[in-house]
């Protein structure tokens, strides 16, 4: 099967046309002001596929209006909301949920890692997709890679998606990379020409690599 391509940070009309026409899986929005990317108003095109809302700690009532105004599929929780509060987004929304994740780039990386402790357990049942990202200075959209190795750690049954740092070189390692649970790629950053601008021409390279 193919894995399920996401394309983040978009906000830009043209932009995005262009993106959607190489056929990718899912669009994610960042509904958060403090990210160079934050979506501060309505593009004057939304893609037909599926739209995911991208959040950082945000309050129910805002979470809503967004899904209102941008039509969301599904809702990334990128903060550090917790099992309870998730529970209630999909309640009042009914969308699916996407929680992420952080994991260290670091010595000891491991021993840090969210997936021991029974963290990421405790969101089975409540999201429908996890997403592990790499912790850096920013919430997401840093350009590093994690450890993709401490993932051998996660055996829960809630499938997820890689991301954190994937840029155009990484097509060939992704073909041979292989998690039960992993189901699909977030790319952001690294195929940017501008922060919310993407580099059309990678991402359908990258896309046909990995798909073919």
């Amino acid at each position: 099967m193919s894995p399920i391509i996401k394309v983040c940070g978009m906000r830009d009309a043209e932009n995005i046309r262009e993106v959607e026409r190489i056929g990718i899986d899912l669009m994610g929005f960042i509904c958060w002001e403090r990210s160079p990317r934050f979506v501060s108003e309505v593009p004057s095109y939304l893609p037909k596929c599926p739209r995911v809302g991208v959040f950082v700690n945000p309050t129910l009532d805002f979470v809503s209006e967004c899904c209102k105004a941008f039509g969301f599929s599904y809702i990334q929780l990128h903060g550090n909301e917790s099992p309870e509060f998730c529970q209630e987004v999909r309640q009042q929304t009914g969308l699916k949920i996407i929680k992420a994740f952080s994991i260290e780039n670091s010595t000891g990386a491991m021993e840090a890692s969210p997936l021991r402790g029974g963290l990421v357990g405790s969101y089975e049942g409540i999201a429908d997709l996890f997403l592990f990202d790499t912790k850096g200075k920013s919430i997401g959209g840093n350009g590093e890679k994690f450890d993709w190795s401490v993932l051998e750690d996660y055996h829960d049954d809630t499938p997820f998606l890689l991301s954190g740092g994937i840029g155009p070189e990484d097509a060939e390692r992704l073909k041979h990379w292989r998690h039960p649970k992993c189901i699909g790629i977030d790319i952001n950053s690294c195929f940017e020409t501008a922060p919310g601008i993407k580099d059309v021409a990678a991402i359908a390279k990258f896309t046909s690599k990995l798909k073919s």
